[in-house]
This record gives C-alpha cells, sequence and structure tokens, in this order.
C-alpha cells in the first residue's frame, strides 16, 4: 500500500487480527467486547450497531432503516432492512411531496429487524447479549462526545417543537454539551424488551402498538399491521469490476448502483494516468459521478416499481454510451438533481475466522422525522421524504413501497475472495464517497486511513461542486479552470463530506482506517 501520501488531517492506519471501525469510540468497544467474549464478526457489528442508537442518535436510533454486506466466510450476502410506506399511503395524498419532519414522513423502520436476521443466520452469541453495552449506556448515562454534541445543539434547534423531541433529547431545555453525561432510561426499556422478545417487541407487541398510537393520535397512518408486515429481505449484492477487483452494492431502491455506474463510467476514462489528487483525475470523477446520479434520480426506486433492473444501467454498451459524454478538459451539466443532506451511522467488523460486515443504519436526516413515541426513547426516521411526487415516476408514493435511500454499504471483492468492507456516511454523499474510496484504495494504493483523510469533493447540481477546507486552493482554481463552480467547506452552503470507515484484508489481518471527520476509531485486538 502506498501511505507515502500524508494529508495535513493524518491519523495512523490500525492494524489487527479482528477489528471494528464505527463513527463512536464507546460504540467501536462495544463491538470490540463480543469479540472478547467469543463472539464473531456479526455480533461485533450488531453490538456496535445497538449502541450507536444510544450514543449517536444524532445519525440513528430504534426507529431507523438499515443495510449489510457480509462475508461469511465462504460467500457474500446482502440484507435490505429498509422499511415500506404506510398500506395507507396513495400517491394523491402527497401531490405536493412527503414532508421533511413530523409524523407525515414516517415509514415502517427496519433496522431492528435486521438486527434479528443477522443475529439468527450469521451470529454466534444470545441475541440479548448484544444489547448488554447500549442497555448500560442508556440506563446508567454515557459522556456526549464532541462531533455528536455539535450535530445534536444544531438538531435541537430545528426540532425542538416536534412531538416528544425535547422531552426526549433537550434535558433541562437544551441539548446536552460534550462531555456531559446524557442519559435515556425510557430507550433502556425498550431495548431490553427487544432484546428479551428477539426483536418481537418491536413489531408485534407493545413497543409496535405504542408507535401505531402515536402516529394515530399525530394523525398519521402508520398501523400496527403496517409493522407486523414488515420483514428484511436477503437480496444479494449488484456488482461492477474495475481492474480486478468487484465493487459490490446492494441492489435498488438503494443508491449504491449510482457508485458502481459512476465506477464503470472512471474506467472508461484515462483516469490511471493521473495521481490520486491531480485535478484531472477529480474532473473525471465528477463527471462520472453527475452522469451516475442524473440516472439513479431518475430510475431508481423500490424494485418492484422500477421500469428494468439494475442490470440495464450497468450494461457495458450503455456504459460506453454514457462515457462518451465525458469531456475530459471540460464540465458539463447533464441535468443531475440537487441531493439533500443526510444523518446515518456506518461501521465496519472483521473477525480472525475471516468474516466481515458492512453495516449501515439510518434515520435519514440527523433525528430523522423529530418525532420520539412516548414513554419509548424511540426516535423515527423520516424516509418516506425520498419519495418524489413527480406522476409516472417510479419513486413516486405508493403504498406499501419502498422510497428511495440514501445509505449504502459498500463490499470489495478480488477473484471472489474478501477485500475491503467499507461505507461513507452522509446523504448524498454516500455514493460518491464509495467512488473516492474505492479509487484511492484500488487503484492508488493507499492505506484505508490514507484514503480517509484525504479531501473530499461532492457533487452539489449542475457544474456546482463542494470542496473541503483541505483541498489546496491550486486544485480548486484548475477545478474551476475546467469549468466547475466549486463552493468551500464554511461557506453559507455548508455541505457535509460524509464519515468514512474502512477495514482492509491484509495477510492474515486486517488495516483499518476511521474517519478523522467524526468522534470514531478502529480498534481491534
Amino acid at each position: 500500500m502506498n501511505d507515502s501520501l500524508k494529508y495535513p488531517t493524518y491519523r495512523t492506519p490500525v492494524f489487527a487480527r479482528s477489528m471494528v471501525a464505527t463513527s463512536q469510540p464507546l460504540a467501536a468497544q462495544a463491538g470490540l467486547r463480543m469479540l472478547a467474549e467469543g463472539g464473531n464478526a456479526v455480533d461485533a457489528a450488531l453490538a456496535a450497531a445497538i449502541c450507536l442508537t444510544v450514543v449517536e442518535p444524532t445519525g440513528c436510533g430504534l426507529g431507523s432503516d438499515a443495510f449489510a454486506i457480509l462475508w461469511d466466510g465462504a460467500q457474500l450476502h446482502g440484507l435490505n432492512a429498509s422499511g415500506r410506506a404506510p398500506a395507507a399511503w396513495t400517491a394523491q395524498q402527497f401531490d405536493g411531496g412527503v414532508p421533511l419532519r413530523g409524523w407525515g414522513a414516517v415509514t415502517v423502520p427496519g433496522a431492528v429487524s435486521a438486527w434479528v436476521a443477522l443475529s439468527r443466520e450469521h451470529g454466534r452469541l444470545p441475541f440479548a447479549q448484544l444489547f448488554a453495552p447500549a442497555i448500560g449506556y442508556a440506563r446508567g448515562g454515557f459522556p456526549v462526545s464532541p462531533i455528536i454534541a455539535g450535530l445534536w445543539a444544531s438538531g435541537a434547534e430545528l426540532l425542538k417543537d416536534q412531538p416528544g423531541f425535547a422531552e426526549c433529547f433537550m434535558p433541562g431545555g437544551r441539548a446536552p454539551k460534550a462531555g456531559e453525561t446524557f442519559r435515556n432510561p425510557a430507550l433502556a426499556n425498550s431495548l431490553e424488551a427487544i432484546a428479551e422478545s428477539g426483536g418481537e417487541a418491536f413489531y408485534r407487541g407493545a413497543l409496535a402498538e405504542k408507535i401505531a398510537a402515536a402516529a394515530r393520535d399525530n394523525g398519521a397512518a402508520l398501523s400496527e399491521g403496517d409493522m407486523a408486515a414488515h420483514s428484511a429481505d436477503w437480496c444479494g449484492t449488484i456488482h461492477m469490476p474495475f481492474r480486478g477487483r468487484e465493487l459490490h452494492e446492494i441492489p435498488p431502491n438503494g443508491q449504491g448502483i449510482a457508485a458502481l455506474i459512476a465506477l464503470g463510467l472512471v474506467d472508461r476514462t484515462a483516469i490511471a494516468d493521473f495521481e490520486p489528487d491531480d485535478p484531472i483525475a477529480l474532473h473525471l470523477q465528477i463527471e462520472a459521478t453527475k452522469l451516475a446520479l442524473a440516472d439513479a434520480a431518475a430510475h431508481v426506486a423500490d424494485a418492484d416499481a422500477m421500469a428494468f433492473g439494475p442490470e440495464a444501467l450497468l450494461n457495458g454498451g450503455y456504459l460506453d454510451s454514457r462515457a462518451a459524454l465525458i469531456d475530459a478538459g471540460r464540465a458539463r451539466d447533464p441535468g443531475a438533481g440537487a441531493p439533500v443532506a443526510g444523518g446515518t451511522v456506518y461501521l465496519s467488523a472483521a473477525d480472525s475466522e475471516g468474516r466481515m460486515v458492512s453495516f449501515i443504519q439510518s434515520n435519514y436526516m440527523g433525528f430523522g422525522a423529530g418525532v420520539v413515541v412516548p414513554g419509548t426513547g424511540i426516535h423515527m426516521q423520516n424516509r418516506g421524504a425520498g419519495f418524489v411526487a413527480t406522476p409516472g415516476h417510479p419513486n413516486r408514493v405508493g403504498p406499501s413501497q419502498r422510497p428511495f435511500h440514501t445509505i449504502i454499504p459498500g463490499f470489495v471483492t478480488k477473484g471472489g475472495a474478501p477485500e475491503m468492507s467499507f461505507g461513507v456516511m452522509g446523504g448524498p454523499m454516500q455514493a460518491q464517497g464509495h467512488l473516492q474510496m474505492m479509487l484511492r484504495t484500488m487503484l492508488w494504493g493507499q492505506d484505508p486511513q490514507v484514503a480517509s483523510d484525504a479531501p473530499r469533493w461532492q457533487v452539489v447540481s449542475g457544474r456546482t461542486v463542494a470542496i473541503e477546507r483541505t483541498m489546496p486552493e491550486a486544485t480548486a482554481e484548475a477545478l474551476r479552470a475546467m469549468g466547475h463552480d466549486i463552493v468551500r467547506e464554511g461557506t453559507a452552503a455548508d455541505f457535509g463530506f460524509g464519515g468514512a470507515q474502512l477495514i482492509r484484508r491484509m495477510g492474515d489481518g486486517y488495516v483499518g482506517g476511521s474517519d478523522y471527520r467524526k468522534d470514531g476509531c478502529a480498534v481491534g485486538f
């Protein structure tokens, strides 16, 4: 691996034979605890994910959705645990679009079903044991970490008037500050109920009844029947070959296909002739990403609602025709839609027996819908906002339909063997981040930490591209000269560039990286 290029924000990579990488250190340690107690990578990933619902509520909760890609030691599996719209929803109800906040944006939460399915099929430890760290932090309290504290404060200002939010997340009338202890005993009770019932309490028991009652009390359609009808689906993966390796993503309704399209497009350019931070290399990635996001916005939806399968968008002839639209020296505007910011958590885990897990769960936008189910500590996602109101669009609101999803776990294989488990949380940054991590690690040989530390860019809309403050001004000027409208982080636009977690196979162990943009870390033994 090439680690000679170190960026101003450089962290050292972590090497170990078993590893967990997450966006919050207490959650990383929860996963490591399961490995120390005899669990496998699945147990570690789930303990970390469950813990994150407590210690990082700004990105996920019991009301989240989830996806996973798992190497079980012999083969790759994909899991779609995203929820569906209430059965009573119709397109006509949302002619003006689904609201961004409040109970009207809430779809069935699927994260708990992901935990159950993964534990049942691939875990080693008892399901209830995975909840111990999370329950301890929810009941006994935990010190809020710095970056999460900042997100908490901004979320509180926006959502303080939503039903139940202030009571749950603003003790003493304000968001907790960094280092202050936060407790959520109601959430501890909900976690115990889920642990003891194997998830049944959440979908067909007392918690499901409380969720449906809160929805009714606030004029929303989500019902006990919607909760009981939910199930996670083992969906496999779709992939794109790239110079001896394969990038795997979850099939639609998620945006993972956009990362595959973009990778296929850049592979049809001369990108390998340039160094990773050369402005032309960045330009080629940006142009490929615009085309990929335009396709995703136009065509990706619930698989049952799409006019054609993902293979049509990944077809070599189609990619050839799209790649021909890339001008190697000039920015173009293919009409990609403007995405919105997100709130998500991603984690990766690997064990000494070769299992690797790529797992992501999310509220969508920060605290999600901003609503909290009374007496439970459960705050709900706002995934309904992922639908569109356009007549005839495959992603138009429909009863029991899955909305377009931004959250995507990534996985790389080499000749069918596991190579890297990774992800980049952060709404529209995710597919773009997957492309950037894939190229930095697999084309240019950067280790996971260096790839994570490198300055990022993000296509916003049209020719507008956001760049991080760490990107050299000379690079920004070169991009402007090619026709890109460059906006720096910290301006009024205030873009987020996600948070990466990566674990790569290396000999009989792993090398891991964790994003400095988050509070977390990679840990191992």
